[in-house]
């Protein structure tokens, strides 16, 4: 059986797998996969004997007139994609399986979630660290793996796992993108040809920003600025934010030093985007 729907039933296959001394890998989705869902569970299966993918679209991430509903669903195509990617099972439990009723206990982290993607989406991080703490309980993974596009997500993980003291090992992997730049996203399917075309200033922008600072740009304050007017010259996009931020704990920095994460996240119509680079300067 490769689809799994219980939390019930996936215990019991992971408690067997860990008696014949088996190292379990996770790759947490909310599905509709994508090539950089793929290359999570290869290094998973890299790195690990048994690997659980979870497909999961997660309703207390999503907040009121956000995507929840329309999400893009397709289980029978991501069975096939991630059986292909070495992936061992696939755990997709149902809300009722994971919110229960009665269900009334959420995990949250502090600070770190009051800024870039949590300013606009408000409990979307609750909701997150909620999921995913339940995921880990279930499955009780060694290792779990995480795309770096969704680089503020990791880091509230990061600082979920260190502050619980979960015995789990998060291993962040690099952004995969289209030949073109744009970095793959389930949501990518929701733009029309003009606004995946215009989508396109996410990217240049970034990697003209990472031009400047290899040639010695170290004012994260002239960064910025030049990553927002770069953006505004095509009329589709709409600036939720832009941020240069320290990588590992999110705060405002003003000259770029050590390991630094320029994050942005752009509405093209109704499609919110999000991009970053992480920059290592010595």
């Amino acid at each position: 059986m490769f689809v799994v729907e219980t939390v019930k039933e996936i215990r019991e296959i992971i408690k067997k797998e860990k008696r014949e001394g088996k190292k379990i890998g996770l790759v947490p989705t909310m599905g509709y996969l994508h090539e950089g869902h793929l290359s999570l569970i290869r290094k998973a299966k890299e790195e690990n004997d048994f690997v659980v993918v979870s497909v999961f679209v997660n309703p207390t991430q999503f907040g009121e007139g956000e995507d929840y509903e329309s999400y893009p669903r397709e289980l029978e195509r991501d069975s096939k994609l991630s059986q292909s990617a070495g992936a061992d099972i696939l755990f997709h439990p149902s809300v009722a399986e994971m919110y229960p009723k009665g269900y009334n206990t959420y995990v949250e982290t502090y600070k770190i979630t009051d800024k870039l993607c949590g300013v606009s989406r408000p409990g979307h991080f609750k909701g997150v660290t909620t999921v995913v703490c339940k995921l880990f309980n279930i499955v009780a993974p060694h290792r779990a793996y995480f795309g770096q596009k969704d680089a503020q997500q990791v880091v509230v993980i990061k600082q979920m796992v260190r502050d619980l003291n979960m015995d789990i090992e998060i291993i962040p992997c690099p952004i995969v993108r289209e030949e073109d730049g744009l970095a793959l996203s389930s949501r990518n399917t929701y733009l029309s040809q003009e606004e995946r075309r215009s989508a396109l200033i996410l990217s240049k922008s970034l990697f003209k920003a990472k031009d400047m600072i290899e040639n010695g740009e170290r004012d994260a304050l002239k960064i910025k600025e030049f990553i927002v007017n770069n953006i505004k010259t095509e009329p589709l996009a709409n600036i939720d934010y832009v941020e240069v931020v320290d990588a590992e704990n999110l705060e405002d920095i003003k000259i770029l030093n050590g390991e630094v994460l320029i994050a942005l996240a752009v509405k093209f119509g109704n499609t919110r985007l999000i991009d970053n680079i992480c920059i290592k300067i010595s």
